[in-house]
């Protein structure tokens, strides 16, 4: 008995494009024309089950492609392991430039925060996204939703179908909460060494109580010869001043020079 999961198993491997569970299902209603009829009426609740099913049953077998949901639409796709041959197959095609960081801020907060308006962008960057949201919308990663009820009806933008794609997530749904973002463990540099310094945690040795008598003997040895040399010059300059004082007497009792006399 022919099965619904190996009917969307040959849909999905000769379409040209990921096909959404909405159209799978308008297909097998369509197949009723051509004497498809055993699923004419199959809802999406089913379709879902059997390409759930379907994913299981290829990861399982581990062949060489996968079947993996995109942007809310299947397609099987290869391995990539055996990108390097399919790449010989089909040729390397040009990537376009990877997103600066200020378009990958600008593309989060979209993301996160659709729909909204320029300026509530620039609110939370704190600088202009004009340049920005060219670049983004000429990629087609966001697109122009609506407009806000606010005077002027600015303009307000949101994700596509392309940025789901872009970042392989099969909804916005997937897109990690902002406690899973904090949560994001940091490898902290270590402390650096320092070379030529003892780091040794060792306490400095302690004086014993003679040590430290022995010590102070010691510094109390130079000045006691230091009170003696003192004592020495005072017994000199009390030698010095008594023959000083001698010649000034002698000198006050000779007669003054004539001259002097006559000048005073």
């Amino acid at each position: 008995m022919m099965e619904l999961k190996d009917v969307l198993e040959s849909i999905l491997f000769s379409a040209q494009k990921p096909l959404m569970v909405k159209e799978l299902s308008t297909i097998c209603a369509d197949a009723a024309e051509h004497g498809g009829r055993e699923f004419a009426k199959v809802k999406a609740r089913e379709v879902n089950e059997a390409l759930e099913t379907l994913r299981a049953e290829h990861e399982a077998a581990g062949r060489t492609y996968r079947l993996t949901c995109v942007a809310e639409a299947w397609q099987f796709t290869s391995d990539q392991d055996y990108a390097p041959w399919i790449k010989a197959l089909v040729g390397q095609k040009q990537r376009a430039p990877r997103l600066s960081k200020p378009a990958l801020e600008t593309l989060a907060i979209i993301s996160y925060r659709q729909p909204l308006t320029r300026a509530e962008m620039e609110e939370i960057r704190g600088v202009s996204v004009d340049g920005v949201i060219g670049t983004l919308l000429e990629r087609e990663l966001v697109e122009i939703v609506g407009r806000a009820d606010a005077p002027g009806r600015p303009q307000t933008y949101g994700t596509t179908q392309i940025f789901l794609e872009y970042f392989g997530l099969r909804s916005l749904e997937e897109l990690p909460n902002a406690e899973e973002l904090q949560q994001i463990p940091i490898t902290r540099p270590e402390a650096p060494v320092t070379t030529g310094e003892d780091t040794s945690d060792d306490e400095p040795e302690q004086m014993s109580l003679e040590e430290v008598t022995a010590d102070n003997d010691k510094a109390k040895t130079p000045s006691t010869d230091t009170d003696d040399a003192g004592e020495e010059e005072e017994d000199e300059d009390e030698f010095v001043d008594e023959d000083d004082d001698d010649d000034d007497d002698e000198d006050a009792g000779e007669p003054a020079p004539e001259g002097a006399r006559q000048t005073s």
